[in-house]
Parts: structure tokens; C-alpha cells; sequence
């Protein structure tokens, strides 16, 4: 997963091995990336703004990860329901999920999406005390490769690109 942060935030993080509250808030929505490129373009490769300066990779459980999808809803209501429908359901799901187009190195817009997860609540929680087991800062990495597409070197920017694997939930048939 990916997350940016401020180097305040990073630096506590990466000292204790967590988030932790102050100066990460605990009590609002984290959202979590397992797109590379999608961080890249939702944080300007870092350098969008300082409160988005520092990437960080986060390798969390599959425990964890299954458990955020089975408790999550989409970020937007079904057409179908009504208003007050929609309020019971994210009152009670501490999980969002949001499908946006993924990038490519020049952080165009892709035909097919990624997913980002929106933890709360309980789930925020889970996150920062359990399912993280290690938090890396990959700043200089992002960096890197970001010079690389400056200077049109596509190829090596893409070899430099973190390895990305294909989930499976638990019992499903690999394609």
C-alpha cells in the first residue's frame, strides 16, 4: 500500500513503526493505495505539497487487507437507494472503496482503474495497531524515477517501478 504524508507524520511513523496519534489523526479516514502510480498522481510525485511530501510504502497483513474488503461499501450510494439508505450503510461500514482510472508514468489516465480504500472507525484503528507489519520511505525512490520521465527514459523509469502483484482473495481461481 501507499500513502503520502507530511515529514512529520513520516517521521513518526517510521520511528514507531505505525502511525500514531498525534501527529497522525487517528479518528479521520485514512486512504490506502496498492497503486504506485496512482500515489504517484494523487501526490505529484511527492511534490504537490508538503502535506503530501513524504511516500511511503506500507506492507500491511493480507489478514488485514481481506478484512477492510469484507467490511467496506462504495464510496458512492447504489442508484437504488434512498437517502436514508445510504446513511445506514456508511454509518455502519467503516470501509469505503473507490475505482479511479490508474496512471501510467506520465500519470495519464489508463482504460482500466485502481482501487483505493478508505479505512474509519474501526478499520483505522485495526490498521495502525495490527495490519501494518513495516513502513518504508520510497521518497527518494518516486523522485527517481520521476527525473527519469522528465529526461524521457521511459523504460528505465518503468524498470525502476515497484513490483506490483495481482490479488486473489482467498480460494479464487487465478487467471
Amino acid at each position: 500500500m501507499y500513502q503520502a504524508y507530511s515529514d512529520q507524520i513520516a517521521d513518526a511513523a517510521l520511528r514507531q513503526g505505525t502511525f500514531a496519534s498525534p501527529p497522525f489523526k487517528i479518528d479521520r479516514m485514512t486512504w490506502i493505495k496498492p497503486s504506485f502510480l496512482w500515489m504517484m498522481y494523487r501526490a505529484g510525485w511527492g511534490l504537490k505539497d508538503v502535506g503530501q511530501a513524504r511516500i511511503l510504502a506500507i506492507d500491511i497483513s493480507r489478514e488485514g487487507f481481506e478484512w477492510a474488503l469484507k467490511h467496506s461499501c462504495l464510496s458512492h450510494p447504489d442508484a437504488s437507494m434512498s437517502k436514508d439508505e445510504w446513511l445506514r450503510v456508511i454509518e455502519t461500514t467503516p470501509v469505503r472503496i473507490q475505482w479511479d482510472p490508474d496512471r501510467d508514468l506520465k500519470l495519464q489516465p489508463q482504460p482500466y482503474r485502481a482501487i483505493q480504500i478508505g479505512l474509519s472507525k474501526q478499520a483505522v484503528e485495526l490498521y495502525v495497531r495490527q495490519w501494518i507489519e513495516r513502513i518504508s520511505d520510497i521518497t527518494s525512490d518516486a523522485h527517481d524515477i520521476h527525473a527519469l520521465v522528465l529526461q524521457g527514459k521511459f523504460e528505465a523509469a518503468q524498470n525502476r517501478l515497484p513490483m506490483e502483484r495481482h490479488y486473489y482473495p482467498e480460494g479464487a481461481v487465478k487467471t
